[in-house]
């Protein structure tokens, strides 16, 4: 038996799944409630204690094993979820290959730049560069109390400012690329966000993962831009607000 295996043989899916689902209740053979992954009325995510598998029938269109469930409701990696379960279960695992530190390190390099771009467009933000899109907020009803706690920024309308702030703190290029900040184009690498409101998106962990943002100029196209795909973001799994989503 492998280990990935023998941590499935030794955990329940209901149960793990539960503790993130505390609405599945059981629906014949199988459990039912909402899918944790979208918005929706009529529940249309299902686990199968038999098979030991869950999936959702609805926009999602996805499903797999308890591992895969972590990996995407925690918004991990595959060894991240089977570390944490591996715990749970009470199997040891050995120690992380070459690669897998590699790729953990990159997702923490990733992750730090995604904080210092916050903490830049909040000073933005808050700056007198800032002051159509606090206007815009005030309009929207987002009072400062308001724009303080979910960390709202501005994004500059300069095409290199995010870019070169970033890469004077210590921070390459390629980084900013990989973690949707930046695009290389014909102007060389330059400021994916420009000019718009911007919304930080954490994961159930509170890490933050990406960020989404909506344009200040009438005709600026498209009104609202996301992180593209990367290692952090899943365009069709992450949820904003779900970092907050316990404390409500």
């Amino acid at each position: 038996m492998s280990v990935i295996d023998d941590v499935k043989s030794r955990l329940d899916i209901v149960e793990v799944v539960s503790g993130y689902v505390p609405e599945l209740k059981k629906a014949g053979r199988t459990w039912k409630a909402r899918c944790p992954f979208h918005s929706e009325r009529t529940p249309s995510f299902a686990v199968d204690p038999e098979r030991q598998t869950w999936h959702c029938f609805g926009s999602c269109s996805t499903g797999g094993d308890v591992i895969e469930f972590v990996r995407k409701v925690e918004n991990l990696d595959f060894r991240e979820a089977l570390q944490r379960l591996a715990e749970r279960a009470g199997v040891e695992l050995r120690a992380p290959s070459p690669r897998e530190r590699e790729e953990r390190e990159q997702h923490e390099r990733l992750l730090a730049a995604n904080e210092a771009a916050a903490v830049f467009w909040q000073a933005a933000l808050a700056g007198a560069e800032g002051g159509e899109a606090r206007a815009y907020a005030e309009r929207r009803g987002l009072d400062d109390a308001t724009v303080r706690a979910w960390q709202l920024g501005f994004a500059p309308d300069g095409w290199r400012s995010l870019t070169d702030h970033l890469v004077a703190r210590g921070f390459s290029e390629d980084d900013l690329i990989e973690a949707g900040l930046a695009i290389k184009g014909d102007r060389g690498v330059y400021d994916r966000f420009r000019y718009r409101l911007i919304f930080p998106t954490r994961d159930g962990r509170r890490r933050l993962i990406g960020f989404g943002a909506r344009a200040m100029r009438p005709g600026d196209e498209p009104k609202y831009l996301n992180t593209p795909q990367t290692p952090l973001f899943d365009k069709s799994g992450n949820l904003y607000g779900l970092d907050r989503a316990g404390d409500a």
